[in-house]
């Protein structure tokens, strides 16, 4: 099972990136962030991409998320539902092939950090519930939180800084308690410049001075089974870079 999650920062503005990225990889599992469309206005090719299931969810100019399914691995249609935390079309999910996944977009938090906070807390009790019923999980998304100052670039890194904050790392933290993996980190764990994100002036994405707030997180049962996790890093031109990964014994 193929994976790709890619915070486009504008579904409208990167319609042919996103084309090409799913010629390129052929991925079974496609989560998009920040789509800034309602389903209505999201590029017909998209919207009707043949082969795919897809659920958009998103509103005009802002934050929006979705989730694309390769018909080839489900025997029907999966059911998406909108998870108890999500506001601001901020979060859809699916079972695909046993395992709940859930696309995520975190709020920043730059404007309220208690709503970003918030939406952490309740994310990770909804997570805590799916494992307590033991249910496979996949999260997939822009989290907005570093979990460590590894994934913060020396010079991007500020006590205290939104996504740097210890009440966020904290939540992640709890987050990963419920029995998941960060599976980028379980494959490449001492990789000090592994980066999802750049801010985008002075040439920071090209001297790679970022930060990594994208994941793939997944029960570690499911984590085990990866072999491959990449970030994109010279694709496209959101501001993010897509993650993609495999997983060798799912679906």
């Amino acid at each position: 099972m193929k994976v790709v999650t890619w915070n486009v920062n504008g579904i409208r503005a990167r319609e042919a990136q996103v084309l090409e990225l799913l010629d390129r990889e052929s991925p079974d599992l496609v989560c998009l962030q920040e789509i800034k469309s309602p389903a209505g206005k999201v590029p017909a090719a998209l919207r009707d991409l043949p082969g795919y299931h897809g659920a958009w969810h998103g509103d005009s100019a802002y934050s929006g998320v979705a989730l694309l399914v390769r018909r080839e691995r489900v025997a029907a249609a999966p059911t998406f539902i909108h998870p108890p935390f999500d506001f601001e079309t901020r979060a859809v999910a699916a079972e695909v092939a046993g395992v709940t996944v859930a696309c995520l977009y975190v709020p920043n938090g730059g404007k309220d950090i208690d709503a970003k906070l918030r939406f952490l807390s309740a994310l990770d009790a909804w997570a805590s519930e799916v494992a307590a019923a033991g249910r496979p999980l996949l999260l997939c998304g822009d989290l907005n939180v570093t979990a460590t100052d590894a994934d913060v670039h020396p010079k991007e890194r500020r006590a205290g800084a939104i996504g740097q904050r210890d009440d966020e790392r904290a939540l992640f933290t709890s987050l990963l308690g419920r029995g998941l993996a960060d599976v980028g980190r379980v494959l490449d764990p001492a990789n000090t410049a592994l980066f999802t994100w750049w801010p985008p002036w002075r040439g920071l994405r090209q001297k790679n001075v970022g930060w990594r707030i994208d994941y793939v997180v997944g029960t570690q049962a499911l984590a085990g089974t990866a072999s491959r996790c990449r970030v994109l890093a010279e694709f496209g031109t959101s501001d993010h870079a897509p993650v993609v990964s495999e997983f060798e014994g799912w679906g």
